[in-house]
């Protein structure tokens, strides 16, 4: 038997899931708000939990990460009686199993709870080879619920051939995850070879890439195996693949159909078994729509997707990341162990670490080096902009706290002020427009626009658009 929560402030829903898990042989329990419900998840041990999205005390997919941390993670299914596509996107992102209309039958609401309870029976039996815990994940430190996410992706990736194509802010740690889908795969004995895309020169990139024979071109006076040949048996590391030269798109396209090429001034065509993984902090899609990256190559690349979070949507993990670096910079310059004051973690996690875990060790090390010999912490070792940034975030939540919810009906608005608002009713509307323009259509609300994808959403939240008009 398993446990079912079901939070929604509508008794008869409420009713209607319960005599559904029932039926099944399941014990449910039924809460009417957000923090009843997350309360009772953290405290009980649940199978499943069914979510309305419209709750009296907030946004359901805004609960999602606080249920998904809780001690059981455990599956969820939102529940919904204003769907729309924009909704379903960012449930399923956000981790749900599944995103259900309130008008669905009775049979597809059975039938997502009992996919979701054997997916997780599955998941738990013991049988499942892929384990996070026996993962080598050397560099990656954290434990956050999106970063044993990611971790998962990793496991499952490692199992197989596909390639892989992880994304991430500047500093998210690409290339560690990167590493850490090659050493745990089969592929681990033989090279990980590293190709900078970014970096690649112009008129040298096929040689660096396929190799050439000598006298190919001026200056070639010996034949030289290409990143291509180097990678065979291992993994080929396209970083920064975004930066791909879109004439070079083509012809690298049809080396990972066939796994084979020639090099520059062959005759002849050499195999290379190598297994792509690439990374990029840029939006191909974007991309794609604008005709700056090849849509059949992105679907090649992206046969298996990583999205690494950034760092201020794991603020969970920013202890246990100071304190690891710490004590390795601790090391490397032969110092004594180093402790924290409160005060200073309360700073590392107020800021919101905008270059992501390579700023924060950045930082750490101005840090260690500021404190010296001193056995702890505190603030005032840390980088003067962090320090200013969170002062000064400080400052201005105390204003807007202090500030009254409306002014007096007799004030005239400040300028500044007025502003302000006309700005929001205007960008208010214009997104209301652009919902309608698109027809619900997220990539052609972006092309309208000019927005990326987590641009978009994030107005959508500011201005409180929940569901589309």
């Amino acid at each position: 038997m398993s446990k079912i929560l079901i939070i929604d402030d509508d008794d008869l829903m409420c009713q209607s899931l319960s005599h559904v898990a029932a039926r099944l042989g399941h014990e449910a329990v039924c809460t009417h708000t957000l923090a009843a419900g997350v309360e009772k998840a953290a405290s009980q041990p649940f199978d499943v939990v069914f979510l309305d999205v419209r709750m009296p005390d907030g946004n359901g997919l805004e609960t999602l990460p606080a249920i998904e941390a809780t001690p059981d993670a455990p599956e969820i299914i939102i529940m919904t009686g204003f769907g729309n596509p924009l909704g379903a996107e960012l449930a399923i992102r956000s981790g749900a199993w599944d995103y259900i209309e309130k008008g669905s039958s009775v049979k597809e609401i059975t039938l997502s709870l009992v996919r979701a309870l054997e997916y997780r029976k599955q998941k738990y039996s013991g049988k499942d080879a892929r384990s996070v815990v026996l993962l080598k994940r050397e560099g990656i430190v954290g434990n956050s619920p999106k970063m044993k996410g990611c971790l998962e992706l990793v496991a499952q990736a490692a199992e197989c051939d596909a390639n892989v194509l992880i994304t991430g802010e500047t500093g998210s740690g690409k290339e560690l995850f990167a590493r850490a889908v090659h050493k745990n795969s089969r592929r681990s004995g033989k090279g990980f070879v590293v190709v900078d895309c970014a970096a690649l020169p112009e008129t040298l990139v096929e040689s660096l890439l396929f190799g050439h024979e000598k006298g190919a071109f001026t200056g070639a006076d010996q034949s030289r195996d290409g990143l291509v040949l180097q990678a065979n048996g291992g993994t080929l590391f396209l970083d920064e693949v975004g930066e791909l030269p879109l004439a070079l798109q083509k012809s690298f396209l049809r080396v990972l159909q066939e796994h084979r090429f020639r090099p520059v001034g062959g005759h002849r065509e050499i195999a290379s078994d190598f297994r792509v993984v690439a990374a990029t902090n840029r939006d191909l899609d974007r991309m794609v729509r604008e005709g700056r990256f090849r849509e059949d190559l992105l679907f090649r690349l992206r046969t298996f997707a990583i999205e690494l979070p950034p760092l201020r949507e794991r603020p969970q993990d920013v202890k246990e990341l100071a304190a690891h670096h710490v004590d390795r910079l601790c090391e490397r310059y032969e110092l004594a162990a180093k402790g924290f004051s409160p005060e200073f973690m309360n700073v590392l996690a107020a800021y919101p670490w905008p270059g992501n875990v390579r700023e924060l060790v950045n930082s750490l090390e101005r840090t260690v080096a500021a404190a010296g010999q001193e056995p702890i912490l505190f603030p005032k070792h840390l980088p003067v902009q962090i320090r200013v940034h969170v002062a000064q975030a400080s400052v201005r939540s105390g204003q807007e706290e202090e500030r009254p919810e409306t002014p007096p009906p007799t004030a005239f608005p400040k300028l500044h002020d007025f502003r302000e608002s006309v700005y929001a009713q205007a960008e208010r509307q214009y997104l209301h427009d652009l919902i309608s323009l698109s027809r619900d259509n997220m990539n052609e609300a972006c092309r309208l626009s000019g927005l990326s994808q987590s641009r978009l959403y994030a107005l959508l939240k500011k201005q409180e658009i929940s569901h589309l008009p």
